[in-house]
């Protein structure tokens, strides 16, 4: 497979063609960003992580019947993947009242939900990715009925799957956001990354934070909260 011209770099990785018009190549990069790039900084190591923790739980989730863009892993930062258009969403699924959810409702933070709730904002930064409905994202042309009910079940599934598979760590999945793409043939599959960068983990008996949030609040210690989570991950990845 030949590396050619990078065609996009975002906050967190690049992304470069191949000679196969269908695949792509990623690269993870050690750059972080939070508040919509306001605050940015570097978290050593972390793109190795992502990139190595987001393909074993993809593979994992394609076991249990969610389709992804995964294909193989090239290198400890770089993976091939297929070609999407993605859907201008994102996807967040909750478990428990954390972050933004906890500070638009006046809730506090850590209150366990009945059932996972779900939401989508629009993915442009300009406008600082606006929480959206369903209805006004088929108004936009965003997605179709169809797509959003695809992408709103695989969703849940995604959260079964990790939910119980992070338990077994001994890490709660408080809550987490996706990213979907449309292959050439229109097929809705699951994209971007899985990691502590896109979700909040935390361990399931202290409650310490093993995610961004210590990035985001000044907490310190990233680096070694990234590294804790991807040695439980491979500890319980068989």
């Amino acid at each position: 497979m030949q590396k050619l011209e990078m065609i996009y770099e975002g906050k967190a990785k690049r992304v470069f063609a191949t000679d196969d018009p269908e695949l792509l190549i990623v690269d993870y990069k050690d750059d972080a960003t939070a508040f919509n790039g306001i605050k940015k900084g570097t978290i050593a190591g972390k793109g190795v992580i992502n990139n190595q923790m987001s393909n074993r739980l993809m593979q994992r989730l394609e076991r249990a019947g969610v389709p992804t863009h995964f294909v193989e892993e090239l290198s400890e930062r770089e993976t091939l993947v297929k070609r999407v258009q993605i859907v201008p969403l994102e996807v967040i699924v909750r478990n428990i009242a954390a972050g933004s959810f906890a500070k638009r409702y006046g809730v506090e933070e850590g209150i366990v939900f009945d059932e996972p709730t779900i939401e989508f904002s629009y993915k442009n930064d300009e406008l600082g990715d606006p929480l959206i409905n369903s209805t006004h994202a088929i108004a936009l042309h965003l997605a179709t009925v169809d797509e959003l009910n695809t992408i709103r079940n695989y969703a849940f599934r995604v959260n079964e799957v990790l939910r119980e598979f992070w338990a077994s760590c001994g890490i709660t999945l408080v809550d987490f956001k996706l990213e979907f793409g449309r292959l050439s043939d229109g097929t809705i599959i699951l994209s971007d990354e899985i990691s502590p960068d896109t979700c909040r983990l935390w361990d399931s008996v202290t409650q310490e934070k093993l995610d961004k949030d210590r990035f985001r609040r000044d907490l310190g210690g990233v680096e070694d909260a990234y590294a804790e989570v991807m040695r439980r991950l491979r500890e319980h990845d068989v």
